[in-house]
This record gives structure tokens, C-alpha cells and sequence, in this order.
């Protein structure tokens, strides 16, 4: 325990400071203004991360489980969920940040909104230490970016500004509830009925996966109009407050709290609706629509707790194995340890820089300034990385936990639960299944792999000449004649090669990434590049030390 107690004391400073990467990506994309106020703004809360949200998470996890309180003390239906005073505390800091508000509403002291790049930031350093709460923001940003993009004024004014809430207005945190008990990822199977009822609707039906339940103010829920055709196309998109004005419930009852393996400061829950009251969201016939561009911000989201649990799990590895004396050595001077740690390194910076690439291109698409082939762009890079980060975050919990040896898998150290909450990452807004099914419907109605080979291409060629360009070349042109193999395939075969594709283009980008970075940046960057290529595309024989590039950073 003296052990664990230093490397806490090392971790629980800040979470921004020593984040390079974060930091350049931060002020080669903002304005120098903006740039300051989020110098400021993330060195605040990178030390409110590190240290007493941290501290509040380990209780959440180990104590102070979210529980359902079915019925009040007079056996009045309640469908209440208690929730400890830390995780309360939590939500308040949070959410006061501008870490959902800020993107749709000014910053007072810039006069201007944020973005989703400096929104993501925010994410990342809590995810470093409370990935459970990082769903809720999900949910919220996500039913923030549903109503003021496709809500009626009237909708608009009654729930955005307090789903957007800074601490200036009550707090409505959101919700998305999708799945149903016979669809589950076949969204069109839903059957939850929406029955008209004056100028709004009255909702009847079951929800089986409803995170956030009972928590949430408001709920952007697909059901299904009286007379709507069946599949996805028949589904409308309703607001529905989780409370009348009177403060009663909105005929909505929870079931049952699911019981998860990780990110338990959550509510998941199965909701029931008799006759809540609903509000229609932009068209009736797009309902599908709308929630499937929430769905691409979501799995960003996805994407950025991936990165912050492989963040957290490389910063406890390379602390402890600093720390740790076997065989009379720290653990740091043996150079396969040096050498895991510099693989970890190398791809959590570039994946880093990667998923920051995206984010820009996502602040474009939303501000409506993409062109065509720039949303394809970014709905193919999306399911890329969410994929991609979301395995990785599994990985590196992994290697965190056997770098401790038998101290990792005791729950006194976080590496416990930092593989239990990365384990959803992989599910959570589309399995690979259903990431490769997303690649397959880019590349046979829009030819994305094109317009990605031709992005990456053109990158490439920006970069000045050298051996290591020249290797991710070759890797590029190979790319290129595996996709243009794969759009020819039958469906059946697609589906057999997609996820595998789909790994192999993620670290092409990735790679055109660090070749970038190690030009702009050198040093370091160009070290990181050299063992990211290295490791994915090795080039040596066993025992040709001289020729490894994994050995000289194992020796550095």
C-alpha cells in the first residue's frame, strides 16, 4: 500500500499539466484567446479530475452505487434513484465547466461559443477518473445537439436552456433511449407507440436499455406514430420530461436498475412509459434520421473515454513500474518493460492526435460548412476510431493490470475498474459488428474508401521525403488495392472482411498522423512515429537488435 500511496500522490496533481499532446492540439486549433481561457479553464479542472472527483469515483464504484427506490413511504409509485452526495457534487462541477452549455451557448468571458474540440477536451480528463459520469455528459450532449438542431422554438425554448445549464438555470441532464427488448440493434423493430394527444403525444411501450434513467430531466425517445410504416423509416423522434409541472411523474415507472460489470455511477434501467407526454422533434418521418447523427456525436464521445482510460491506465503503468524494485532493479530499467511502455506511448499519443483530427472536422460538419464529401469523411472516421479507441482502452486496461502483477487485479488499486468500464466501450453506440456494417453501407453508397484513400494520399504527399514516409507509402498503396477489392465483394463477403479492414484504415490514418506530428513537432514525436510504424509494420528479424527500432526506444 506504501507503494500505491506514492503513486497517487504522483497521479493526484493534474491531469492537464503533463498532457503534451493535449496541449499542442489545444493551441495550434484555437484562437490565442481561447486558447488562454482554456489553458486556465483545463488546469482547473485536470486538478479537480485528479484528485476529489477521483476520490468521489472510488466510492461510487466500491460504495455508492446509484439504487432504485421503487415506491415512496405511502407505496406511491416513485421510481426514485439515489445517488450519493460525491457523485452529486460531481454533476454540479461538471456540468458548470460548459462541458455540454458551452457549445451552444456563449462563453461570458469570450463572447463567442466554444466547440466540440475544446468540449472534448473537457471529456478526456474525465474520463481519466470517472468514465461513469462521462456517459451522462454523453446523453446530454447529445440531447442538446437533437434539440437545437431539429426542435421547434417552442420545444427548443421549454428544454435547451436547461439541458445547456451552467449553473445559471436548473439542470436538466439528457437521455437516449433507443433499444427495446426485440430490436436491441435493429432499431426498426421498435414498437413503442406514440398516440396523439392535442398538440403532443402520449407515449405507451418499454424501453430496455434506458441509461441515466431516473436522473435525466428530459429523454429524446423514438416511438412510433399510429399509422407509421414499420422499420426505421416509421419512427418519430419525441422530447419527453422525465417530470410534469407539478413535479409528478410523466407516466414513466422504472422497472429494475440493471446490474453492469463497470461503469457503475450510471442508472441504466428499464423504463416504461403509460401515457407519458411527449413532444414531437422536428419531421415525424425522420425521427430515425436525427438520432442517428446524435449517434455519430455519441460515439465520438465513445472515442474520448476510450482515450481517457488509456490515458489513466498508461500514467499508472509507467508510474508503478518506475516505482517497483524486482530482482534489484526498478522495473523501468528492464527493457521489455521499457519496450511495452514505449508501444503504449507511442500509439496513445498518435490515437490522441488522431481522434483530435476527427473532432476538427466534426466542428466543421456541425456548423454546416462540410462539403458532401467531408460528411462522408467524418461518419467514416467516426466508426473507424470509435472502434478502433474502444479496443484499445480494453488493451491497455490489460497491460496496466499485468504491469502491477497481482496488485492489478486487487480492486484497492484502480486497475480493476479500469478494465470493467472500458469493457463497454465496445458496445456502447455500436458493437464492431455494427461498425462494419456502417463501413460496408459508406463504401457501397458513397464510396468512402475513395474519398479516404484520396485524403490520405494527399496528406502523404505534404510530407517531405524519407525512409519512414516511404514505408507508410507502401502501406497506403496496398490499402488502396484492399479497398478497392472489398467494394467489389458480395454483401456476405463484405461482412466476413469488414472489421478487419476497418482496423488496418485506422492505423493508416493513424500513421499519416505521426508522420505529420514528427515533422511539425520533431524529438519526441519523431521517436513515437518511428516505433508506431515499427511496431504495426515491423521490417527486422528476431534478435537484429542494431535494425530495431523497439530496442533503441526500449534503451532510451
Amino acid at each position: 500500500m506504501v507503494l500505491q500511496q506514492q503513486i497517487d500522490s504522483e497521479l493526484a496533481k493534474n491531469f492537464y499539466e503533463g498532457d503534451r499532446t493535449l496541449q499542442k492540439i489545444l493551441k495550434e486549433t484555437l484562437s490565442p484567446e481561447f486558447y488562454a481561457y482554456a489553458q486556465k479553464k483545463l488546469t482547473d479542472f485536470g486538478s479537480l479530475a485528479a484528485n476529489e472527483i477521483d476520490e468521489r469515483a472510488r466510492h461510487t464504484d466500491r460504495e455508492g452505487q446509484p439504487r432504485l427506490e421503487k415506491y415512496d413511504k405511502y407505496g406511491d409509485e416513485a421510481s426514485h434513484v439515489w445517488v450519493n452526495e460525491g457523485y452529486k457534487k460531481t454533476v454540479e462541477e461538471t456540468y458548470r465547466t460548459g462541458i455540454v452549455g458551452y457549445v451552444h451557448k456563449d462563453i461570458p468571458e469570450l463572447g463567442h461559443k466554444g466547440n466540440y474540440l475544446y468540449s472534448f477536451a473537457q471529456g478526456y480528463l474525465l474520463s481519466q477518473a470517472e468514465p461513469g459520469l462521462h456517459c451522462p455528459v454523453t446523453l446530454t450532449q447529445a440531447t442538446a445537439y437533437l434539440l437545437d438542431h431539429y426542435a421547434s422554438d417552442e420545444v427548443k425554448k421549454k428544454f435547451l436552456p436547461h439541458v445547456c445549464a451552467t449553473g445559471d438555470v436548473e439542470l436538466f441532464e439528457g437521455a437516449t433511449f433507443l433499444t427495446e427488448r426485440q430490436g436491441g440493434s435493429d432499431v426498426g423493430a421498435n414498437v413503442v407507440k406514440a398516440v396523439a394527444a392535442g398538440d403532443n403525444y402520449r407515449l405507451y411501450g418499454e424501453k430496455y436499455f434506458a441509461s441515466n434513467a431516473g436522473i435525466a430531466g428530459v429523454a429524446m425517445v423514438l416511438a412510433r406514430m399510429e399509422g407509421a410504416p414499420e422499420g426505421s423509416r416509421g419512427l418519430s423522434l419525441f422530447a419527453v420530461p422525465w417530470r410534469q409541472e407539478d413535479g409528478s411523474l410523466n407516466g414513466i415507472q422504472i422497472r429494475r436498475l440493471k446490474d453492469k460489470l463497470g461503469v457503475k455511477a450510471v442508472p441504466s434501467g428499464e423504463v416504461e412509459f403509460d401515457g407519458a407526454l411527449a413532444y414531437v422533434v422536428g419531421e415525424p418521418s425522420q425521427g430515425f434520421y436525427y438520432m442517428m447523427e446524435a449517434l455519430n456525436l455519441s460515439r465520438i464521445c465513445n472515442a474520448i473515454a476510450s482515450l481517457g482510460i488509456m490515458r489513466r491506465a498508461f500514467n499508472e503503468a509507467s508510474m508503478y513500474a518506475d516505482r517497483r524494485n524486482a530482482f534489484g532493479k526498478k522495473l523501468t530499467d528492464f527493457p521489455m518493460i521499457r519496450e511495452s511502455l514505449a508501444t503504449m506511448k507511442a500509439k496513445l499519443e498518435i490515437e490522441l492526435a488522431t481522434t483530435f483530427d476527427l473532432i476538427q472536422l466534426y466542428d466543421k460538419v456541425t456548423a454546416g460548412k462540410a462539403s458532401d464529401e467531408e460528411i462522408v469523411l467524418s461518419r467514416l472516421k467516426i466508426a473507424l476510431l470509435k472502434k478502433e479507441t474502444a479496443e484499445q482502452a480494453i488493451h491497455f486496461s490489460h497491460e496496466a493490470i499485468e504491469m502491477h502483477g497481482g496488485n492489478g487485479y486487487i480492486e484497492d488499486f484502480v486497475t480493476p475498474r479500469l478494465l470493467r468500464d472500458a469493457q463497454v466501450l465496445t458496445v456502447w453506440e455500436g458493437t464492431a459488428n455494427i461498425l462494419g456494417l456502417e463501413l460496408i453501407r459508406l463504401v457501397n453508397k458513397f464510396s468512402a474508401h475513395t474519398l479516404f484513400m484520396d485524403e490520405m494520399t494527399a496528406r502523404l504527399h505534404a510530407v517531405p521525403d524519407h525512409a519512414w514516409r516511404k514505408r507508410v507509402v507502401g502501406i497506403a498503396g496496398k490499402m488502396s488495392l484492399d479497398l478497392a477489392t472489398f467494394a467489389r465483394l458480395d454483401p456476405d463477403h463484405q461482412t466476413v472482411e469488414a472489421k478487419a479492414l476497418m482496423h488496418e484504415m485506422a492505423l493508416l490514418y493513424e500513421a499519416v498522423i505521426a508522420l505529420e506530428w514528427a515533422e511539425r513537432y520533431g524529438d519526441q514525436y519523431e521517436k513515437l512515429m518511428m516505433i508506431f510504424i515499427e511496431t504495426n509494420w515491423p521490417e527486422r528479424a528476431v534478435g537484429d537488435e542494431k535494425s530495431s527500432v523497439k530496442y533503441f526506444a526500449a534503451i532510451m
